[in-house]
């Protein structure tokens, strides 16, 4: 960070919670106002839910002094946590809309009220914190409990089925119904027209790579914690991240133990990549079922491992790239995208053989033989001072369509990751989310934290500026 203080992330404007219900599922879950929406009908029959839109506390902290820090992230994580509680009682399906309102208000007037007075004591009290505390109850399309699972070749026929098959698929539907993703999520790949475009090299481009091997997460890294947005706090993403890299990440990380812990990539790189799990709606416990992260934040399903995980370091097509700063942190995605809007969603999702079509907003449906892919294509531009930013957004940028930087800022080498996943056949799957952004495909991102050691970071700039394949 800067010396001049830490300036607080900003938060996303909208925080929803799930389900209310005019039909409850066995002992709880939720039901929906209207029939689902399958692919490519009119998204006004898909199913709805009832929501709560909470104002962005974090919209203004524009800047939180050193000393106020910690305390000042402790108490934006427990207003995430209130949403998050406020949501396992109304999916409980024993809540009542007003009562819960009003204390989820009351909630968050004390943590408001402990922020501002902390930033005062620290000198930097802003103005009009405590109107930010109510919410209100909003609609938002949601999973159907009557949705199948998708299938590239048509549902099986359930006169069919063994009683087994029929129980497992009953399960499935009583999952998705608590909390998505709903078939209007899916669409078959070869629905969607070729869509990626890339900017061509000029003079000066920087055309090399460079490849780090550090495996599919063998070792069974996972944590519900997110040491960039939540520092020190427990389970501050409320679901499970996979991890590959350094091999220590958690949510009481600091730079030092980073640099100190062992990797499991091949040369050295302790860099720490991680990103939620993916997981199979199919109605089995994991080890998490009763776990924060899992379970506890509706995050169901055999977690699936990834089938390969490639990462790459690309260059820019209109100039050389300069050497990211060791610890640099990058946020690509929006793990509240659902509520904030696509303006920050990037992760991409495809299938092996169309991956010159990309998709932000659905699951793909691949055909057989083919894989689910998802990509992360990292900022790559930084503003040549900070490690991290308010919004762990400012300090980093995309390039333009054409690839250039914008004003004050330089090109660093593209991080670029892919991940693998061989899925079943007409198996319904879902990303891990915050429990209130109900599994959608747009709130897929990836994280990562620069611990590469400055020689090998210098040796990957080699690589990328003399047009170069390393590995």
């Amino acid at each position: 960070m800067s010396q001049k203080g830490h300036k607080r992330r900003l938060r996303p404007k909208h925080k929803i919670l799930a389900a209310m219900s005019a039909l409850v599922l066995g002992g709880g879950g939720v039901v929906f106002v209207s029939q689902g929406a399958f692919a490519g009908q009119d998204s006004r029959n898909a199913p709805v839910t009832a929501t709560i839109d909470c104002p962005d506390v974090g919209d203004k902290l524009e800047n939180v002094p050193d000393q106020a820090r910690n305390e000042v992230d402790a108490n934006l994580a427990q207003l995430d946590t209130q949403v998050a509680d406020a949501y396992k009682q109304l999916s409980s399906g024993q809540a009542n809309r007003k009562a819960l309102l009003g204390g989820l208000k009351q909630q968050r007037d004390k943590t408001i009220t402990n922020m501002s007075d902390t930033l005062g004591k620290a000198g930097q009290k802003p103005a009009g914190l405590q109107g930010l505390s109510g919410c209100v109850m909003k609609e938002a399309a949601a999973a159907d409990p009557a949705d199948e699972p998708a299938a590239a070749d048509g549902a099986q026929d359930a006169a069919k089925q063994s009683a087994a098959q029929q129980q497992q698929q009953q399960q499935q539907q009583q999952q998705q119904a608590k909390g998505g993703p709903a078939r209007s999520d899916f669409v078959a790949i070869g629905n969607v027209k070729p869509n990626v475009r890339k900017p061509a090299a000029r003079g000066g481009a920087s055309t090399g790579s460079f490849a780090v091997q550090c495996g599919r997460n063998e070792n069974g890294h996972f944590n519900p914690d997110n040491v960039i947005v939540a520092p020190g706090v427990s389970n501050g993403a409320h679901h499970m991240h996979d991890y590959v890299g350094n091999k220590t990440t958690d949510a009481f990380s600091t730079n030092n133990s980073l640099a100190q812990s062992g990797t499991t990539c091949t040369n050295g790189d302790q860099s720490t990549y991680y990103w939620p799990v993916l997981r199979l709606r199919d109605g089995k416990a994991e080890k998490d079922a009763k776990a924060p992260g899992g379970g506890q934040d509706a995050n169901v399903g055999t977690i699936l491992k990834p089938k390969q995980v490639t990462i790459e370091f690309k260059g820019s097509p209109v100039s050389k790239v300069a050497a990211m700063p060791r610890f640099l942190r990058i946020i690509t995605g929006d793990a509240k995208a659902l509520t904030n809007g696509n303006a920050n969603a990037n992760a991409s999702w495809s299938c092996t053989g169309f991956e010159n079509r990309q998709l932000k907003d659905k699951y793909p449906v691949c055909p057989k033989g083919s894989d689910v892919v998802r990509t992360f294509n990292f900022q790559s531009c930084w503003d040549g001072k900070n490690i991290d930013s308010a919004n762990h957004r400012t300090h980093v940028a995309f390039a333009d369509a054409n690839g250039n930087c914008k004003k004050g800022f330089k090109a660093i080498p593209q991080l670029v990751q892919r991940i693998v996943y061989s899925v079943p056949p007409g198996s319904r799957f879902a990303v891990d989310s915050f429990p209130e952004q109900i599994h959608k495909p747009v709130t897929d991102h990836g994280d990562f934290i620069n611990v590469m050691s400055n020689g090998l970071m210098a040796g990957a700039v080699r690589c990328i500026n003399d047009g170069r394949a390393c590995r």
